[in-house]
């Protein structure tokens, strides 16, 4: 049988889902992980990590429902979550490679003024820094988070974790609008071949029976 027919298709869509199932239960092992050993203590950071992994989860069991059972209603939900997914990631994939410098200190200022004290203590744990930067404009934060700092580079001069997150937030950004458009693609690829079994005949099934 060619690889085109409903067998081959059926195993690829089962097998693109095993993957995303996979990757799921990876997502949640690793947020269980770095919160069990004290990596990360922040539950919006858990829980959202979590929350990824979760919905991996689901739309890998529906995948997997609708191709071992050639469940129209399941497969058509498929391909639309899927879709959706697919448009929603692939425009964030194309942000993280167009933004700039600028951009990234504007974006990271933001994100750390909504950090938590605990999340930022350890964040500037983890990259040995103090205070996010000393700015005019957060001349009285970065004051209060270099007070609240306890790292032993304060005996000398400590690097502020601005500083630090920018020396790697451009390659970061990277890596990630890559690792984006390659699982956007993949999902675009789980919708195509899902459309294309569904509309495939069931040679298992009824002759007289409509796919």
């Amino acid at each position: 049988m060619v690889c085109g027919g409903f067998t081959c298709s059926r195993n690829a869509l089962i097998a693109l889902n095993v993957v995303y199932f996979l990757v799921g239960l990876l997502l949640i092992g690793v947020a269980a992980w770095g919160k069990s050993y004290g990596i990360v203590s922040s539950i919006n950071i858990i829980g959202g990590v979590i929350a990824v992994g979760v919905f991996l989860l689901l739309i890998a069991v529906v995948g997997l429902i609708g191709a071992f059972n050639h469940h129209q209603v399941m497969l058509f939900f498929y391909m639309v979550i899927l879709f959706l997914v697919f448009v929603m990631q692939f425009g964030v994939s194309c942000s993280c490679l167009a933004i700039n410098r600028s951009q990234q200190e504007h974006l990271l200022k933001l994100a750390w003024n909504r950090l938590s004290n605990r999340t930022r203590m350890d964040l500037e744990q983890q990259m040995n820094c103090c205070g996010f930067m000393n700015d005019t404009d957060n001349t009285a934060t970065f004051a209060l988070d270099y007070h609240m700092c306890t790292l032993p580079c304060k005996t000398t001069r400590c690097q502020t974790c601005g500083d630090v997150m920018l020396q790697h937030s451009g390659e970061a950004l990277r890596i990630l609008g890559g690792v984006g458009l390659f699982f956007s693609f993949t999902e675009i690829l789980g919708v195509w071949l899902a459309v294309r079994y569904r509309n495939q005949k069931d040679p298992r099934a009824n002759p007289s029976a409509f796919l």
